[in-house]
């Protein structure tokens, strides 16, 4: 692949409603798009997923755009490459930035892919046709509001209902779900807002046989997570926690967790992504794919990856209409009766990358070329 030009997109896109977190409240995400053009014109997509602000991640859109065109981006137009493989190398003096990388890296997997004819999936593993969506429901005002939305979902189809959690929002919300719904596949996450003062409530959630809880505690603390794993018998999952597959090892040995949530935009890129689910199973690790609200460039991505072996727990990969108006693909992802969605067989991303709508919502647009 011989990379011409590069075309970076800066968009503000409004949320369907509010999605609030233990980190605070989204009602728009900024959405910053990243397209590879080869010497024959074939093109590639990619997303950057980093937020506002420093909240799940030190990365921040703005920072990130800074990265991409001092650093990241010339480095790749002077490169050769011959497979997405190689950017890794060819970036490897960039110290950091995993979703700056992930974007880039993504835009050079759908070239690739689309320049041998092959859907994403195929490159990354994926085996299955379709895959077990679950949706990600965030901290409502008031319980009610929060059964409201579960129902909904639940009807919807969604295999599975994951809450968020955050001090004085945790048990109640937990305990009126199952007294109303029963026994669904239920999980929840806090996004690292407590610490092992709160053992009282971890072994309260215990009781109610959740599915699992995915980050309790602090993002850089394996050592707090692996005592706490010893006082419950709930699994935890470890997000936030999990940069690298090394990060991935070492928490396996110190038994911080027994679930991992994957998301490329996290671990620096799809491949990486990839190198876990493969090393999950073999540890004797569950595993299934995360999002981060992403358009559905980024859940193309996402979508490939699920449909990998290794998977085996319900993904947060919702359909395009859960947070979006109108999606900048075409057709958009859509949910199944089954509560699936269906990995696409097309080549490349699978999806209709709409132009035109981007153009029209761009803030920001700039161009590099050899």
């Amino acid at each position: 692949m011989e990379i011409r030009k590069v075309d970076v997109y800066f968009l503000e896109m409004k949320l369907k409603g509010e999605f609030r977190t233990s980190f605070g409240s989204l009602l728009a995400r900024p959405v910053v798009l990243v397209r590879v053009e080869e010497k024959g014109g074939e093109e590639g997509w990619g997303e950057l997923v980093a937020e506002w602000g420093p909240w799940y991640s030190y990365e921040t859109y703005d920072v990130s755009l800074l990265v991409l065109r001092k650093f990241i981006i010339p480095l790749l137009l002077e490169s050769e490459i011959q497979r997405p493989e190689d950017f890794q190398r060819i970036v490897s003096r960039v110290r950091g930035y995993p979703m700056a990388k992930t974007a880039v890296e993504e835009a050079l997997v759908d070239l690739f892919a689309r320049l041998r004819r092959v859907p994403i999936a195929d490159l990354l593993g994926g085996d299955r046709r379709e895959i077990v969506s679950g949706v990600s429901i965030g901290i409502k005002p008031t319980i009610d509001e929060l059964l409201s939305e579960v129902r909904r979902r639940v009807e919807e189809g969604y295999q599975r209902i994951k809450i968020k959690i955050e001090p004085g929002f945790d048990l109640k919300p937990v305990e009126a779900i199952k007294r109303e719904f029963g026994d669904i596949p239920l999980q929840v996450d806090a996004n690292g807002a407590y610490s092992l003062r709160d053992i009282r409530l971890f072994r309260e959630l215990d009781k109610h046989g959740l599915l699992m809880i995915e980050q309790p505690l602090a993002w850089d603390d394996l050592l707090a997570h692996s005592i706490l794993s010893r006082k419950i018998s709930t699994p935890i999952c470890l997000d936030e926690s999990i940069k690298s597959l090394q990060d991935l090892v070492v928490g396996w040995m110190l038994g911080s967790l027994e679930i991992v949530n994957v998301k490329p935009s996290r671990v620096g890129g799809v491949i990486a992504a990839r190198e876990i689910l493969e090393a999950a199973p073999k540890l004797g690790l569950g595993a299934w794919i995360g999002g981060m609200l992403e358009t559905g460039i980024g859940r193309a991505f996402l979508v490939a990856l699920a449909s990998h072996a290794a998977v085996n727990y319900p993904n947060d990969i919702s359909a395009s209409d859960r947070y979006w108006e109108e999606d900048i693909v075409e057709p958009p992802w859509i949910l199944t009766a089954r509560g699936t969605i269906e990995v696409p067989s097309r080549p490349g991303l699978g999806v209709e990358v709409l132009i035109d709508s981007i153009e029209k919502m761009s803030r920001e647009k700039w161009s590099m070329a050899k």
